[in-house]
């Protein structure tokens, strides 16, 4: 019995070396229960001489290496697996919702940024939204504020949160008003992008379903990237933010921020690519929310990005969809879009909800964060609608 044990140890150990470990852990269980307890497990004599591990052949002794071979082979697969990642990544989908912390190292520098991964969804590609959030803010009170990845949960996407790093901005803004941050395969704008791609290299998530958002200067740098990246991102949402472009400095950016851009400071349709970034000529979707009442960005803003947006779509309808009165929230005006020649079901080309009385805040946003107003109507569930209904078509992939 002895030696047939052992046999059945040493092979399982062999599998365990070559990698094969459920095998081997099958192995090792069949080969236990084929002994009596008294043979598994011997009491220690007194005075007995302890035989060397290394010559045991006891079940005992046996089963320790076996362990340890298992531990040795577990470790090299992690190893080799954390060496390799780069190469041929392994998706592995969590048994439960991860909110997890990485970094993104780019040409224009490196951003911290967390990724929310729903659990659930098997290896099926879902959407990817990119939030960015304001100014002072954090990833993860944007997410609590919006309750973005709540939602995320229930309706299957992953959610990338950009960190802006106090070093580039003290204040913790996206420089949406500088001109090295305004063009695609520069700045910001890049380092966002590249770490989008990297997220969709890395992840099971739909190219076709890339989308962008973010509040105030998150707001205005997403508006950057939907015009700059428009064969990344399919849709836009921006909220209480600027047109792309409407500033060139500081100065520039608190008078946009009061009163809108300016007849001089309207915002280019397109800025000239730098080498090796061709520009797609591509139209990306964008909603609008803004409250009337916002105090720190001027909601003429708001129609100044519809504005941009439909600049080269001169043929687009504008229907007035509705204007629903305050029940137990603030009351609204939600204006829409579409081709002069689309039916009332085709996807729309803009969306501009404008709410009343509400402040520089996320509309329908939780306490749990800065800068909401729960209030308002619910700007992330029209949102994640709206981008629903704008997958990027097939000649724009």
């Amino acid at each position: 019995m002895k030696n047939n044990l052992l046999r059945k140890i040493l092979a399982a150990g062999g599998l365990a070396r070559g990698g094969k470990l459920m095998e081997a852990t099958a192995a090792i269980q069949r080969a236990l229960t084929s002994i009596t307890p008294s043979a598994a497990v011997r009491p220690a004599r007194t005075g007995a001489r302890e035989a060397s591990p290394a010559a045991s052949t006891e079940p005992g002794s046996l089963l320790d290496g076996f362990l340890r071979d298992i531990k040795s082979n577990l470790r090299a697969a992690n190893d080799g697996a954390a060496a390799s990642v780069a190469e041929a990544p392994t998706v592995v989908q969590p048994a439960e919702p991860a909110f997890v912390d990485s970094t993104f190292t780019g040409a224009a520098g490196t951003r911290a940024f967390k990724l929310f991964e729903p659990a659930g969804f098997g290896a099926h590609a879902l959407p990817l939204l990119v939030m960015l959030h304001g100014c002072t803010q954090s990833p993860d009170d944007f997410a609590a504020g919006t309750r973005m990845n709540e939602l995320a949960q229930q309706e299957g996407l992953f959610v990338l949160y950009p960190a802006q790093a106090p070093r580039s901005n003290a204040h913790k803004c996206w420089n949406w008003f500088t001109p090295g941050d305004q063009r695609r395969g520069a700045g910001e704008p890049s380092l966002i992008a590249g770490m989008t791609r990297h997220v969709l290299r890395t992840h099971p998530i739909d190219g076709a379903r890339v989308y962008v958002a973010g509040l105030s200067a998150g707001g205005a740098m997403a508006a950057i990237l939907a015009r700059e990246y428009p064969d990344l991102f399919a849709a836009a949402g921006i909220h209480s933010g600027v047109p792309a472009g409407a500033a060139h400095d500081v100065a520039s950016a608190f008078a946009v921020m009061k009163a809108g851009p300016s007849a001089a400071a309207a915002p280019l349709a397109f800025r000239s690519a730098p080498p090796g970034e061709p520009r797609p000529a591509a139209f990306t979707p964008v909603i609008v929310f803004h409250g009337d009442a916002d105090s720190t960005v001027a909601a003429a803003n708001g129609d100044a990005v519809i504005d941009a947006t439909l600049g080269a779509e001169r043929n687009a309808t504008r229907i007035e969809a509705e204007s629903v009165a305050g029940r137990e929230g603030r009351s609204f005006q939600r204006k829409v879009w579409r081709a002069a020649d689309a039916d009332a079901k085709a996807p729309s080309l803009a969306e501009h909800w404008i709410v009343h009385g509400a402040p520089h805040a996320w509309s329908g946003g939780a306490s749990a964060g800065s800068y909401t107003d729960p209030s308002g109507p619910d700007a992330s569930r029209e949102m994640l609608r709206f981008f629903r209904e704008h997958p990027r078509a097939d000649e724009r992939r």
